[in-house]
């Protein structure tokens, strides 16, 4: 999943001259690939704990539900706790409760209770949303600021390789041999997140004795005077369009390897299907190579509708034909994913002045959509078969190309928005 940062920077530099940034920008990044790892072995898990438990698509698609439904939950309350302890203790505080969630899969895989897995999973959710919440800034305020946008790309870009082997290496420790008892099963997943735990800590640890530059708000970065930004429909239908893109994009990686495992797609098993899901990921660290030199030619409605048109007869592909056109054509979505955030996420802020801010943290707060959307899909595979359930997949992206070629227009009756 893309990494959301705000439209407009919030915060100005405490601190000043030439000072090297070397060492905090490195630690920044790689807590952008963490987040990325963690997410993407979410993919993982979905089959196993359908596996383990005995479970149907929607009960199995709970672990995508509890890990982005904290985003919907926590985003709010992470930016309280930010701006009361500083975005540095945030970062601490963030890696702590991640370690302390991750750690919580050695407990559950003890008593081999699948609730205690969700529960897990939403303490790192949470983790991770007040760890984005704090991380974002830095990004901006580690160098000037007409470096920024390479700095956000840098880290974007090792995100996006996070998600492409995490799910390699997860399934080279969690499937194992065809036949495994229940307790060998919910033993898989230990050694896995145990690792991840001591990474958080460890990182948690770092953090708090790496001098990182003091950072805070603008003061006039929002006024008494009246409005939202609730006021402007583009904004308003932009937030449904990251909605639907988080939901599209986290759907298709969560379902592929049980859909890639039915006998019409060549009945692959959970390790050979995890290497489709890698690609998928791939697919999107490539695209955002590529859209970081197209974007400079071709502005970002016009990309936005290519890539979601794209998408959409991409999926429409998947669900009438079968075999390795339907396996390709739902791998290849991951290419075109990859730019879509960033060209929804500045259209729906353009124009927003004062209230960006508040308009970039309505969009960070849609990534809910990772939770709401796979289980819709879920419930379809469950009661109309796999490619029928793509259904809700493709209405995603027919909703982005809308936005692409008419939602983004500001249609908001007022003439100027105070800056």
């Amino acid at each position: 999943m893309a990494i959301g940062v705000a439209g407009e920077s919030s915060i100005t530099k405490a601190e000043t001259g030439n000072r090297n940034y070397t060492i905090p920008l490195m630690l920044m990044v790689s807590l952008y690939f963490g987040i990325g790892f963690i997410t993407a072995l979410n993919d993982i898990l979905v089959p196993h704990f359908k596996d383990l438990f005995h479970l149907t698509n929607v009960t199995a698609l709970l672990v995508q539900f509890c890990f982005f439904g904290a985003y919907f939950v926590m985003s709010v309350p992470s930016g309280w706790i930010v701006s009361k302890i500083g975005y540095k203790s945030g970062i601490v505080v963030a890696l702590s409760v991640m370690g302390i969630g991750l750690l919580l899969f050695l407990p559950a895989s003890v008593v081999i209770f699948y609730p205690l897995f969700l529960f897990a999973l939403f303490v790192v959710g949470s983790g991770l949303a007040l760890l984005q919440v704090a991380i974002n800034p830095y990004i901006g305020a580690l160098g000037s600021p007409e470096t920024a946008s390479s700095r956000l790309n840098l880290a974007g870009g090792f995100n996006s390789i996070a998600t492409t082997i995490a799910p390699r290496v997860g399934a080279a420790f969690i499937f194992i041999t065809a036949g495994a008892s229940a307790a060998q099963l919910a033993h898989s997943v230990r050694m896995p997140y145990v690792i991840l735990a001591a990474c958080a800590f460890t990182m948690a640890i770092v953090t708090a004795f790496v001098q990182l530059p003091d950072v805070i708000e603008k003061s006039g970065s929002r006024s008494n005077a009246g409005g939202s930004a609730w006021s402007f429909s583009h904004l308003r239908l932009g937030a449904l369009a990251i909605f639907f893109y988080v939901g599209a994009e986290v759907a298709i990686g969560s379902i592929m390897i049980a859909y890639l495992g039915q006998p019409s797609m060549g009945g692959l098993s959970h390790e050979a299907a995890a290497r489709y899901v890698s690609l998928y990921w791939g697919g999107a660290m490539v695209g955002r190579f590529i859209g970081f030199v197209a974007l400079r030619k071709v502005n970002a409605q016009r990309a936005l509708a290519f890539v979601s048109l794209v998408a959409a007869l991409l999926i429409a592909v998947a669900i009438v034909t079968h075999g390795h056109v339907a396996m390709w054509a739902v791998v290849s979505c991951g290419l075109f994913n990859s730019v879509m955030w960033p060209c929804i996420f500045p259209l729906s802020v353009k124009g927003l002045g004062r209230f960006t801010s508040q308009g970039s943290g309505i969009l960070i707060t849609m990534v809910v959509g990772g939770a709401v959307i796979p289980e819709i899909q879920g419930f379809l595979s469950d009661t109309l078969g796999y490619q029928r359930s793509f259904a809700v997949v493709l209405l995603c992206y027919i909703y982005i190309f809308f936005f692409a070629v008419r939602g983004h227009r500001n249609l908001t009756v007022s003439s100027t928005v105070p800056l």
